[in-house]
């Protein structure tokens, strides 16, 4: 496993980011465990969730994947071997402030979380996605406070436009604030216009990190759906045929294929690298329901493709 600086920090992470979104959700607790032991005995340090994960599930109260990685830290006591990211944002609950990037929000969700994970400190903390209503300078200033108090050690933020960052980094630098250092975009193959359009030449200038979700399209670029056959029964599969079966989509997944085949290796080995081979790009948030799923994952670590193989992708997915 390699290991790179998020961002302009000194802060080192492995070059894949785990993510738990399905603990308690598609992945019992004994399945966590396994797969996060799994990933840190490959070399992986880098773990990430968030506090409503998965509080769209029936009887799921959000929190659960916090809790579970909490019980596994504390069974394996290895609290210090891991960078432990999680998220604020969300609906957390009932009441005009169970949501939000408020202050009012921000303290109770952080405290909420530190309990839920049994630790002191969280080392990433994101905002989820953007908050319109609430002043940015609070939402900072609330976050600043955290890391000043040791309860945070790094800031980041997810789902969230080009020049909201930037007035973000604008608004830490001129009130002398702690800056978000790395962001969570929603970035594949078949998904590309968001991230590059402004983002990823700000992430660039300002030397931020990034750490893409959806890496694998949501299983598209796994190559389990193809153009003619049905495709396998699955929680996510109707907004997948939404975005992704399409032209472009089709077109994408089979250069990928022909990479794979060429290389000797899986589809989702070459999307992953396609990722991994991108200079900007920090680490990939994989997910995984098997430890299978994640071995295969991990064939990802160390692969990189070469100009031409780029510049292949490029074109069919453009």
């Amino acid at each position: 496993m390699e290991y790179r600086r998020l961002g302009r920090t000194g802060l080192k992470v492995s070059e894949l980011c785990l993510g738990s979104m399905q603990w308690g959700w598609t992945a019992d607790e004994a399945t966590a465990f396994a797969i996060m032991d799994e990933f840190i005995a490959a070399g992986g340090n880098f773990i990430d969730t968030a506090n409503i994960y998965s509080r769209w599930v029936d009887g799921n109260p959000g929190g659960v994947s916090e809790e579970i990685i909490g019980r596994w830290m504390k069974a394996r006591g290895n609290r210090r071997d891991i960078v432990l990211a999680t998220k604020v944002r969300g609906s957390m609950w009932d009441g005009p402030n169970g949501q939000g990037l408020s202050r009012h929000h921000i303290m109770r969700a952080v405290e909420d979380s530190l309990r839920r994970l049994q630790t002191d400190t969280i080392d990433l903390y994101q905002i989820h996605w953007d908050d319109l209503e609430t002043p940015m300078d609070e939402t900072l200033r609330a976050l600043d406070d955290l890391v000043r108090a040791g309860k945070v050690r790094y800031l980041g933020c997810s789902n969230i436009s080009a020049w909201r960052l930037m007035k973000a980094l604008c608004i830490s630098d001129k009130l002398h604030l702690a800056r978000y250092d790395s962001v969570q975009p929603h970035y594949n193959l078949v998904y590309r216009q968001e991230f590059e359009t402004e983002l990823k030449a700000l992430c660039e200038s300002e030397n931020i990190g990034v750490i893409p979700y959806s890496p694998l399209a949501g299983g598209f670029l796994t190559g389990k759906y193809q153009s003619d056959a049905p495709p396998p029964d699955s929680a996510r599969q109707e907004g997948i045929k939404r975005r992704y079966f399409n032209e472009q989509g089709w077109r994408t997944l089979a250069a990928v294929e022909k990479i794979a085949a060429r290389r000797g290796v899986t589809t989702l080995q070459v999307a992953l690298a396609w990722q991994l081979t991108q200079p900007i790009i920090t680490s990939p948030i994989i997910g995984a329901n098997t430890v299978e799923q994640l071995h295969e994952s991990l064939g990802a670590v160390g692969l990189r493709l070469s100009e031409e193989e780029m510049a292949a992708l490029d074109e069919a997915s453009k």
